[in-house]
């Protein structure tokens, strides 16, 4: 057997909930090792869904020729114009046969508008967390930026960007973490401190598969941070340990909280934790945080129709694409080793200390 096929063997094995505990874990260690490895999961899982997808449209084919087979629509249309009273005694007679095929047109509507895109971003229940800034809120930024430009002086509002998202550093020189999903096909890419300065970026690395993208502040009017208060976790976080974030999904910061409800994300994803916490868009690579104050994840989304239900990808995945960012990629080094100063403090405690390192990610684009 190649080790193509015995990969995708133990790649199906994988999915199929085939493994022993320790096959998985050593599965989940070497995709977590090798990018191309957790690519073709992703691959595979897409085509196992394409190929259910033909078979269950094939039934719903082969169903609906049954049904149409079984009734006599010209029958139908003659008895309705000459006995209205029989649509009655056909409704009596037929009743399940027609909730069936009502069902399966339901059904057909909703797979279609799915199928194009109108109920998923990137499927049907699961959304990401980056805020778009709506065109009113543009419209008055430009009116009060008008209003700012008669003669009496005033200092000039921030243009508000396309969208929103979070991010947070992971050095004190100005390297910042966010989600790929909040600054793609950016143009240009700022970040605004707590207490409002917004410094220029330029992205020096991502991670699409992980959706992880990692951020330089370019800007010289920025000043380097204090030594981080927080440490980037490695190991695995135990289910119902308390959690919390800070993100903007406003243009304040805002705290979501919350427990770990489990060690996996969306449709079992293993890159992923799953937690209480209620967020909203704009939370989009923010820090996830245990109770004592270290970073367990990146706030990357939420089932959309499901409260108390959102994802974050693991630091351990954070870590390794910060091993993997190409050296000439960096101007400074990217020293992501904190010490925890959070722990034993309350939380309004650790957010007062947290605030100047979480930033909002304001990106920009044609």
């Amino acid at each position: 057997m190649s080790e193509n096929n015995e990969l995708t063997e133990s790649i199906e094995r994988y999915l199929n909930g085939e493994m022993t505990k320790l096959e998985r874990a050593q599965f989940e260690e070497l995709r977590a090792k090798d990018a191309s490895i957790n690519t073709k999961v992703a691959e595979h899982k897409h085509f196992i869904n394409l190929v259910k997808q033909y078979g269950e449209r094939l039934e719903l084919e082969r169903r609906l020729d049954a049904i149409h087979d079984e009734i006599d629509v010209h029958a139908l249309e003659d008895e309705l114009m000459i006995h209205p009273s029989w649509v009655v005694r056909m409704w009596r007679n037929h009743h399940s046969k027609i909730s069936v095929a009502a069902s399966i047109a339901i059904f057909a509507v909703l797979s279609t508008l799915f199928f194009t895109g109108y109920l998923n971003n990137k499927n049907a229940n699961y959304g990401p967390l980056k805020g778009k800034i709506d065109k009113l809120e543009r419209d008055q930024n430009t009116l009060i930026n008008t209003v700012k430009n008669l003669p009496v002086q005033h200092p000039q509002m921030t243009n508000p960007g396309n969208f929103r998202g979070t991010g947070f550093a992971i050095s004190a020189n100005g390297y910042i973490v966010t989600d790929n999903h909040v600054i793609r096909n950016a143009d240009s890419v700022y970040v605004q401190a707590a207490d409002g300065k917004s410094y220029r970026t330029k992205v020096v690395y991502v991670e699409p598969v992980n959706d992880i993208a990692i951020l330089e502040i370019t800007d010289p009017s920025f000043k380097p941070l204090a030594p981080l208060p927080y440490t980037l976790k490695k190991t695995e976080t135990d289910l119902g340990e308390s959690v919390f974030t800070i993100g903007y999904p406003k243009e304040s910061i805002v705290l979501g909280s919350g427990l770990l409800t489990s060690s996996t994300g969306f449709k079992g994803d293993t890159t992923q934790y799953q937690t209480s916490a209620l967020l909203d868009y704009g939370h989009s690579g923010g820090p996830l945080f245990d109770n004592k104050g270290n970073i367990i994840g990146i706030v990357n989304g939420k089932q959309t129709r499901i409260e108390g239900a959102a994802f974050a990808v693991k630091t351990s995945y954070l870590l390794k694409a910060i091993k993997d960012i190409p050296a000439d990629s960096l101007n400074k080094p990217l020293n992501a080793n904190g010490k925890n100063t959070l722990a034993g403090l309350a939380r309004p405690q650790q957010i007062k200390r947290l605030e100047n390192y979480v930033f909002m990610v304001r990106v920009y684009n044609q």
